[in-house]
């Protein structure tokens, strides 16, 4: 799923310090992201965990060569629902300059896909009690709120 100036693509190394620029402009998220380049090898190691990972990848979304956005997808299988699989989007985010031009559902749309393609029963996300916006997009775009999560900082 493609929109006419936009393009999924899986993320390389060289989209890492976009990435974490991305993240480190958004004061509502609140896990302490930074565009400091003295931070680079922590996001380079953890996209070195993510690329090695056969049931990982992360994306960006591209706007005339532009980095604009960013998810990242997690196939995971349990026992439940008869040993079925499901599709876990994580760390949606879209550059604050480029909000309200539809790449976040292109983005969550294209991960669907995936998941389509995949063949899972079910995708799911968690958004950030306080992203009310972000709950009525999700909500929009055909996701409910069924779940109550639960957290335990450990660093």
């Amino acid at each position: 799923m493609q929109g006419s100036e936009l393009r999924i693509r899986p993320a390389r190394e060289d989209d890492v310090s976009q990435i974490a620029a991305l993240f480190a402009d958004d004061a509502l998220g609140g896990h302490g992201d930074t565009a400091d380049p003295q931070a680079l090898p922590d996001y380079l190691s953890a996209f070195a965990r993510i690329a090695a990972s056969p049931n990982e990848t992360l994306y960006v979304a591209e706007k005339h060569g532009e980095i604009v956005g960013t998810f990242q997808t997690m196939l995971t299988t349990t026992m439940t629902a008869r040993g079925s699989s499901s599709m876990i989007v994580e760390a949606v985010q879209t550059r604050a300059d480029c909000r309200g031009q539809g790449i976040g559902a292109i983005m969550i749309g294209f991960a669907v896909e995936r998941a389509r393609a995949e063949g899972v029963r079910l995708v799911q996300l968690t958004s950030n009690a306080a992203r009310t916006d972000a709950h009525r997009f999700y909500q929009r775009l055909g996701f409910a709120p069924s779940h109550l999560g639960f957290k335990l900082k450990l660093k």
